[in-house]
């Protein structure tokens, strides 16, 4: 299929820039995927949508990558986004500018963390050795790291937590599962209270998933492997299910589909997929998906399109533009039944 065919036009306007005081007070569209009807609702009504043996699967992976900005000895601005701790004090990252930083290059990042870069990787990535003037480097990272928000939320959040979903408990992740972001811990508890069993899941979102589609088809493009679990106590609540699996987010969506052995059943799992869903597949876990408003030419986006139509995506998402939901990693839900 065409890229282009997955574009929509998405006003600068209509990205979230702040998240909600209150995490339940999104908005909600809900989307017929038989029918094509749309609903306007609030998320915080999301459980009046689900019935008494339903599950719902969600993503415990934690946002462990962070941002620092420094500058080199010329006084060149610097930006870091680090994406995991390779051992010890070394920590793998992307910077800016990539071009004029050199293995040996020194940059003080403030608060007296310094960081030397060691090598530069196959995929761009830098290889960086971090250190502390004073005390604890992770206590001085924790002092100065921004929150890795995505290049289109333009100012950083006054509260790192509000990143990391209330469930969120294995580091991991380069970037938050943001449909998770709605719920809290209230929510979830009146989720039970309604008969849903909830599963935990763990996908560690890389950067791969964010890259926008530049190929001229889907076939062409392709996404890096990113690890998940799915332990044996999940993949029996999931595959015995008396109704309807609901998927919290892409991440989720992709672990399930790929561990999926048969229709409605999953095999227990601890590997890597770099399933790419697009229209054709054939979901065999996944009936019902909680997901945010994604990216045009995104991998995401696609993935909620073979979910729901094509046509009746684009159609949903412009009444959303018309409605002018808040769109992207801090902005409104999605539901699909």
């Amino acid at each position: 299929m065409r890229t282009s065919d997955f574009e929509y036009d998405l006003p600068v306007e209509l990205i979230a820039q702040d998240p909600l005081p209150d995490r339940a007070a999104s908005r909600l569209l809900v989307l017929d995927r038989s029918s094509g009807e749309v609903k306007h609702d609030l998320f915080r009504n999301i459980v009046g949508y689900f019935r008494p043996g339903d599950v719902l699967v969600i993503n415990d992976s934690r946002v462990s990558s962070f941002r620092l900005r420094g500058r080199r000895p010329s006084g060149a601005a610097v930006e870091a986004l680090f994406l995991e701790c390779v051992h010890g004090v070394t920590f793998r990252a992307l910077m800016k500018p990539g071009r004029r930083l050199h293995t040996g290059d020194r940059i003080a990042f403030g608060g007296g963390l310094t960081g030397t870069i060691v090598s530069r990787e196959e995929d761009g990535s830098r290889l960086v050795e971090l250190s502390a003037d004073e005390g604890d480097l992770m206590s001085a990272i924790g002092r100065e790291a921004e929150a890795p928000l995505p290049p289109y939320i333009r100012k950083p959040l006054q509260a790192k937590e509000r990143y990391q979903t209330v469930y969120s408990a294995v580091d991991g992740s380069s970037a938050a599962p943001t449909a998770g972001l709605h719920f809290t811990a209230d929510k979830l508890r009146e989720v039970e209270d309604a008969g849903v069993r909830i599963a935990r899941i763990t996908l560690h979102v890389g950067a791969s998933t964010f890259r926008p589609v530049r190929a001229e088809s889907l076939e062409e493009h392709r996404l890096t492997g990113e690890r998940f679990t799915i332990s044996a106590e999940a993949a029996d609540t999931i595959s015995q299910a008396a109704g309807r699996v609901f998927a919290v987010g892409t991440t989720s969506t992709r672990a399930l589909e790929a561990a999926a052995e048969s229709p409605g059943t999953v095999a227990p799992m601890d590997g890597q997929t770099d399933l790419f869903i697009r229209p054709g597949h054939e979901f065999r876990i996944v009936k019902g998906l909680v997901t945010n408003f994604h990216m045009p030419r995104s991998t995401l986006f696609v993935l909620v399109a073979a979910f729901a139509g094509r046509e009746k995506l684009l159609r949903a998402y412009s009444e959303a533009v018309r409605e002018r939901y808040r769109f992207l990693s801090l902005g409104d839900a999605m539901l699909v039944v």
